[in-house]
């Protein structure tokens, strides 16, 4: 079975053009920053659009499918709620800057789950950036005096970027998607952020945007590392994995030629985000095609999936395997 959804589009006031092209979708709406490819999240569920159980939300199709859904041991962790959200991310402006809280920091505050994210840059613009992690070591009240006096961008890294660069973001990392990014984000199913600085902006009305300095202060991670930038070696038509952690796998095809995977073994649902050409897809008996800006999902009940690119293809392939697994 192959599953698609309709996307969910997100008007900011950072947001840009570049997604209703990029996923070529006709609308006059406009800043629009963010398309929710695949969402649990409560009052924002995708709807199937193609597959069985059209005009269904991804929550009620797990409701009814549960492991054979997500797979015994994600459906055990994770019950009901589809454990990722999966976006594509248009900055015409710089985003604030954020942080998130991990899971056992988000229960006890919030009574939900917290944020580990990752970003894979799909696309730039000249001058294109972004912030991640803390460039020297600071103490929790002088981060407190540098958000205050709006100096905190100076205690960050901040990186030109260009397409293809990657960056692993663990729940307690400050960070900032820059101007001139277009991203591909896969993170916890979770809408909780931690908004430090915004920039001295005004929201439609007039009005500064609400900040969390202090939440974010008890939650941030205050270690250092000489470079937060994820490296890897691409290689045509192999598996190159860009992100491994207990709350999802990401891995990056750049296909020339026709690839059959074998998902027999795998406990777990497999996300295809295609960033770049057209493939045909094709998972026990089930075919179609697609294009880049589109994502779909196969179950865990999936055996063996074949993907024959129509041009040069570059997509990013998702699944959540067990914390013990090798």
């Amino acid at each position: 079975m192959i599953y698609k959804f309709n996307p969910i589009l997100k008007q900011t006031i950072w947001g840009g053009e570049k997604i209703l092209r990029f996923k070529n979708i006709e609308s006059t709406l406009t800043g629009v920053g963010e398309s929710w490819e695949l969402s649990a999240v409560k009052g924002n569920e995708s709807v199937i659009t193609f597959g069985q159980h059209i005009g269904k939300t991804i929550t009620q199709l797990l409701s009814e499918q549960r492991e054979l859904l997500v797979g015994k041991a994600n459906y055990e962790r994770f019950g009901n709620t589809f454990p990722l959200l999966i976006k594509f991310i248009d900055a015409n402006q710089d985003l604030s800057i954020q942080v998130h809280p991990n899971d056992e920091q988000a229960e006890r505050l919030h009574g939900t789950r917290g944020k580990t994210e990752m970003w894979y840059v799909v696309d730039t613009e000249q001058g294109a950036h972004l912030r991640s992690g803390l460039s020297r070591e600071v103490s929790p009240d002088e981060y407190e005096s540098k958000v205050n006096d709006g100096t905190i961008t100076d205690i960050l890294c901040d990186y030109q970027i260009t397409p293809g660069d990657v960056f692993f973001l663990p729940a307690g990392r400050i960070h900032s998607i820059g101007k001139g990014s277009f991203i591909a984000e896969i993170q916890e199913t979770s809408d909780i952020t931690y908004r430090i600085f915004d920039f001295n902006r005004v929201d439609k009305n007039g009005k500064p945007r609400e900040l969390h300095t202090a939440l974010a202060k008890q939650v941030i991670d205050f270690s250092v590392k000489s470079d937060y930038r994820t490296h890897y070696q691409t290689s045509l038509n192999e598996r190159v994995e860009l992100a491994r952690c207990p709350l999802f796998t990401t891995n990056l095809f750049e296909l020339t030629s026709p690839k059959t995977l074998s998902y027999t073994a795998l406990d777990s649902f497999v996300i295809w985000m295609a960033l770049d050409g057209e493939v045909d897809c094709e998972c026990d008996g089930i075919v179609t095609t697609l294009n880049a800006g589109e994502t779909i999902l196969l179950p865990a009940t999936a055996n063996d999936f074949k993907v024959t690119p129509r041009t040069t293809a570059k997509l990013l392939e998702i699944y959540i395997v067990e914390p013990t697994s090798k």
